[in-house]
């Protein structure tokens, strides 16, 4: 497997002026990989000149991920967990992580780990002119099916947005939060990156687009695969072009 090196893909962690940071991490079943990123990501962020905290969303975990989680949060002030009773759904999940982000910029990746979250300093700085960090997979790890879907997924939302995104659901992004206090998300499931996406270019919000490293799943298994989220996925794709454009 690859290894990784944080070190030489952003030698400098540090930006000019102070960092005001959330950084979260959506999880469903993510209790063998939950422990060593959140460690990574308090060590990342303990060397930037930054006030921030990291959010932990369990959506519902049936293994022991809320558990680890309450763990990890009362060893670390700097740590707060958000539950879900159940499994709600990826846009569920990341609504409650921008909802309770206190910060000034919000990132979040998955729980899973296939990103190395030392390629988030180096994005800082595009901050000073944009709104929006909507990163790209360069070297994607999945299946060949998993890729073309994604590919289609991606053309698919771009034409009928009117959008230019090279990668719609990559788990890498960068927000300024105050985005989200002027937009009015609904999707609970895998539309919920476009959603965003969509309404806040239509906000004449500003969008940067970045490549970073995507690596193997070690532990858990991949759900968003699924023929029924994918199908609901493509169902309320539609649904929601109308309703924007009837918002418009």
């Amino acid at each position: 497997m690859t290894r990784r090196n944080s070190s030489a893909i952003g030698a400098d962690l540090s930006v000019e002026a102070p960092v005001s940071i959330s950084v979260f991490f959506p999880c469903y079943n993510e209790q063998d990989n939950l422990v060593r990123l959140v460690r990574q990501a308090n060590t990342i962020l303990s060397n930037l000149t930054a006030d921030f905290e990291i959010i932990i969303v369990n959506d519902g975990s049936s293994d022991g991920t809320g558990k680890i989680a309450d763990e990890l949060a009362v060893s670390n002030d700097k740590i707060k967990v958000v539950h879900h009773l159940t499994n709600l759904g990826y846009g569920a999940a990341l609504q409650s992580g921008f909802r309770t982000a206190s910060k000034e910029l919000v990132f979040y990746t998955d729980g899973d780990g296939q990103f190395d979250i030392g390629e988030m300093p180096p994005l800082l700085p595009l901050m000073e002119q944009y709104n929006i960090v909507s990163c790209y997979r360069t070297n994607r790890r999945d299946s060949l099916i998993r890729k073309i879907n994604g590919w289609c997924w991606t053309k698919l939302v771009c034409l009928l947005f009117g959008m230019k995104i090279r990668d719609i659901d990559c788990a890498f992004k960068l927000y300024k939060r105050e985005i989200f206090d002027n937009i009015k998300l609904s999707s609970t499931g895998a539309l919920i990156d476009a959603e965003i996406l969509a309404r806040a270019i239509r906000k004449g919000y500003r969008v940067a687009q970045r490549g970073v490293h995507h690596y193997p799943r070690v532990a858990g298994k991949q759900t968003g695969a699924k023929f029924r989220v994918i199908f609901r996925a493509f169902r309320e794709l539609f649904k929601l072009r109308r309703k924007i454009l009837s918002e418009s």
